[in-house]
C-alpha cells in the first residue's frame, strides 16, 4: 500500500496549499502554521532540508503530505487539541510519545496522544500521508456514539496496523477524499456530501484503531423500545434534507448508536443510515420525476442528497425503482 509517486508523477494533494523550500526555519515556520509550533532538526550532519509540504483543510479535518528530504528530529510537544494519523508512504520514522514507541512505516502509521510529549525522528526518505483530525470534533462524535459524555479524554494505541481490515477499510475513506481533492471532485463543495464522508471517517477510525473506549463501542447495546424507533425515523424523514448522521439520530432520541442500530435491526430489518438512504433514494426520484432534464444534471442532485459513489447510486437507484436515474430524468 502505498501513493509513494513516480517519478515524474503528481504528489499527493497537489491541488492545496504547498510548500518547497531547503530552509529550514521556513519549513518549520510553515509547517507549524498547518499544525502545532515545534522544534526541527536536521540530523546526520545536515544542515538544510529539502521540504515538501502540501496541505488541504476540509472543516474538521486536514490532509497533509509532508516530506523533508532528510533525516529530522521533530519535537511538537503535547498537540493539545488535535490528532494526528501519520502514514509513511515509504522509510521509516522512529515515533515517542509519552512512554510509548514504535517504530512507524508503510505498514505502521502513528496515532499520537494529543495530551502527551511527542519527539520524531523521521528518516531521509519518509515522505508521509497526515490526517489532521480536530480533538474536540472527534470526541463530540464519540460522545454522541456512546449516548454519553466522555468520564476521560480520548487515547489511541500508538501504532496503527495498517494490515488490519477495519484499518484498510478507514484508510479507503482517506483515499477516497484525497482523490476528491486531487481531482478537484466535488464532494468537499458540498455540504451534506462532505459532512457523511467526515463521519465516517471519525467512526471507522474509532471502530478500528484501538482506544480507551474500545470496548464500549463493541459492547453488546441494550434492546431499544419501538416507541423510541418510531421517534428516529420520523426524525429521519423531517430531516433528510439535512447533514444528518447516525450520531444525530442517536442523540436526538436519547439513545447510543449501538443501541439505535441494534432497535433498527430488531424492529424494521435495517440500519438507521440503510433508512436514510431509502429516503433520500425516494426525494431523488421525485426531484427526477418532476425536473426538467435540459436543467438538471444527475450526478449534481445525487451529491446534493449525500451520494458519493456515483456507480453505486445508480446501483442502488436501479434496484430500487427499476429504471436508471437519467431515464427517470427524461419521463
Amino acid at each position: 500500500m502505498t501513493d509513494q509517486a513516480e517519478p515524474g508523477a503528481a504528489l499527493p494533494l497537489a491541488h492545496g496549499e504547498h510548500l518547497s523550500t531547503r530552509d529550514v526555519d521556513e519549513a518549520r515556520e510553515l509547517v507549524a502554521r498547518a499544525f502545532c509550533s515545534h522544534q526541527l532538526v536536521p540530523l546526520d550532519g545536515h544542515r538544510s532540508v529539502d521540504a515538501r509540504f502540501h496541505s488541504v483543510r476540509l472543516g474538521q479535518v486536514g490532509l497533509h503530505y509532508l516530506d523533508y528530504g532528510a533525516e529530522v528530529r521533530i519535537a511538537p510537544g503535547q498537540l493539545q487539541d488535535f490528532f494526528l494519523v501519520q502514514m509513511p508512504l515509504a522509510g521509516r520514522a522512529e515515533i515517542t510519545c509519552g512512554k510509548e514507541s514504535v517504530v512507524s512505516d508503510p505498514l505502521t502509521a502513528s496515532v499520537p496522544a494529543p495530551d502527551e510529549d511527542l519527539v520524531m525522528r523521521w528518516g531521509a526518505d519518509n515522505p508521509q500521508l497526515i490526517v489532521w483530525i480536530d480533538r474536540a470534533g472527534l470526541e463530540e462524535h464519540l460522545s454522541r456514539m456512546l449516548g454519553r459524555p466522555l468520564v476521560r479524554p480520548l487515547r489511541f494505541d500508538l501504532g496503527m496496523d495498517m494490515s488490519q481490515q477495519a484499518v484498510r477499510s478507514w484508510r479507503n475513506v482517506v483515499d477516497l477524499l484525497r482523490r476528491e481533492v486531487d481531482t478537484e471532485g466535488g464532494i468537499p463543495a458540498e455540504p451534506l456530501a462532505m459532512t457523511e464522508l467526515q463521519r465516517l471517517l471519525f467512526s471507522q477510525l474509532l471502530l478500528a484503531q484501538p482506544n480507551n473506549y474500545s470496548s464500549v463501542l463493541h459492547r453488546e447495546p441494550l434492546p431499544s423500545a419501538p416507541k423510541v424507533i418510531k421517534q428516529a425515523v420520523e426524525l429521519i424523514e423531517a430531516h433528510a434534507a439535512e447533514p444528518l448522521t447516525v450520531e444525530d439520530v442517536a442523540e436526538a432520541v436519547g439513545l447510543g448508536v449501538r443501541a439505535l442500530q441494534e432497535g433498527f435491526r430488531r424492529f424494521l430489518d435495517t440500519t438507521p443510515m440503510n433508512h436514510l438512504r431509502e429516503v433520500r433514494l425516494r426525494r431523488v426520484h421525485e426531484e427526477l420525476r418532476l425536473a426538467d432534464p435540459a436543467r438538471t444534471n444527475v450526478t449534481e442532485v445525487a451529491v446534493r442528497w449525500g451520494f458519493l459513489h456515483a456507480g453505486r447510486f445508480s446501483v442502488q437507484y436501479r434496484q430500487r425503482f427499476g429504471e436508471s436515474p437519467s431515464a427517470t430524468l427524461r419521463g
